[in-house]
């Protein structure tokens, strides 16, 4: 049975490549599972939309009689029964899994948003003063030392490639993006290691799983459309 996976059908320029269905999409390649994408309007929110997401916010899913909204939670249903949840390291994938969401895109997320903020205002609201911008920055950095360190000496976060690494990489792809990895040689190198799913969406780019990768979707039809990145629109 296919999933439909639910998504804005128009987003700007600068968000592509970046948006967290990717996450999903990914993960059904990895697993090899039939989807299509249908498409909800970022505005006016429908009542259809708010009867799958609450909040009016995407990824969402539909499988079979269920449906989910939150990544997270999307990938570990996905994944459950699969080689990217093994049963005997279910606990360790899910800790890490959470902790992509609640430790490090938290604070990456709060950063991006005041850096947004400062280039796009009328979009994102009142710039932050630069002494915020450059604390937050400093958090988001705390948490890529400490993720380094745990990567040094390891391919994957747990083991063999999991769920997990599905989140974490996805994560670091935005702050590799601005730039703030390149002084994390082994976060660089995890997020530009390949991978079947991420190679089959990304067309092979050296650039890490859906670098650059602007989806479209008409019809219900999965369309890949290159957009830059914004490290290579400056």
């Amino acid at each position: 049975m296919s999933v439909v996976l639910y998504t804005l059908g128009w987003v700007p320029d600068f968000p592509c490549g970046f948006v967290r269905d990717l996450r999903v999409r990914w993960t059904l390649e990895e697993i090899l599972r039939p989807y299509k994408v249908a498409t909800v309007p970022s505005d006016p929110k429908s009542d259809e939309h708010r009867a799958i997401q609450p909040f009016g916010q995407v990824p969402a899913i539909r499988d079979g009689d269920l449906t989910l909204f939150e990544s997270g939670a999307i990938v570990l249903h996905l994944t459950e029964g699969t080689p990217l949840l093994p049963e005997g390291r279910r606990a360790e994938v899910t800790q890490w899994l959470i902790a992509a969401l609640n430790t490090v895109e938290i604070a990456s997320s709060g950063w991006i948003g005041m850096v947004l903020a400062g280039r796009w205002p009328e979009i994102f609201g009142p710039p932050s003063p630069p002494e915020a911008v450059e604390y937050a920055r400093r958090t988001v950095i705390a948490r890529l030392d400490a993720l380094e360190r745990l990567m040094a000496d390891r391919d994957w976060i747990v083991g063999d490639f999991s769920a997990a690494d599905i989140i974490m990489v996805d994560t670091l792809r935005v702050i590799e993006a601005e730039g703030e990895l390149t002084d994390h040689p082994a976060l660089t190198s995890y997020v530009a290691r390949h991978r079947p799913g991420c190679l089959r969406q990304g067309h092979g780019r050296s650039h890490g799983p859906l670098a650059g990768s602007g989806w479209r979707a008409s019809n219900g039809e999965v369309r890949l459309s290159r957009i830059p990145m914004a490290r290579e629109r400056r």
